[in-house]
């Protein structure tokens, strides 16, 4: 039976589950998922709400349903999310003036603060990952991710 970790020499038998993609993404994409919510804890945030400060950054205030719809989740989840980052002083909710049942958001100064310093941890997190990678494979990487993350309508 292969060990899920393996050894950095061994690859995995191609026909067994571990050697799948699907089965190694996933199991990395739960490494990492934990390791930058660990990174992030301190700050009083997880990862769906660095999401959404990510989906406010651009600038323009976004409706509640409108930042779901973005992030791939339901209504009532941005309005907790929100709720608390609202908390933190991270975000601002003002009355849209076309539809008034309607709320806008965006970030503060701090929002920016927030998701500038979560930022620099995920990079660091990124670092220590792709340490073991050469430039050229840490490229390849960043690309191959990128078009999985675009094929699957992923920002």
């Amino acid at each position: 039976m292969n060990d899920v970790k393996g050894s950095p020499s061994q690859e995995p038998d191609p026909e067994a589950l571990t050697g799948t993609l699907t089965f190694r993404l996933g199991t990395v994409g739960a490494l990492v998922g934990a390791r930058f919510t660990a990174a992030v804890e301190d700050l009083g945030v997880k990862p769906k709400h660095v999401g959404l400060l990510s989906v406010l950054s651009s600038g323009a205030p976004a409706s509640q349903q409108d930042a779901a719809r973005t992030m791939g989740v339901v209504p009532s989840l941005v309005v907790t999310l929100a709720d608390q980052l609202e908390g933190l002083g991270a975000i601002e909710r003002v009355r849209d003036p076309d539809d008034r049942r309607r709320h806008r958001l965006g970030l503060t100064e701090e929002g920016h603060a927030l998701l500038a310093e979560c930022t620099a941890r995920a990079r660091a997190l990124d670092a220590e990952l792709t340490a073991g990678l050469s430039a050229a494979e840490r490229g390849a990487l960043a690309r191959a991710m990128g078009v999985l993350a675009r094929d699957a309508g992923l920002p």
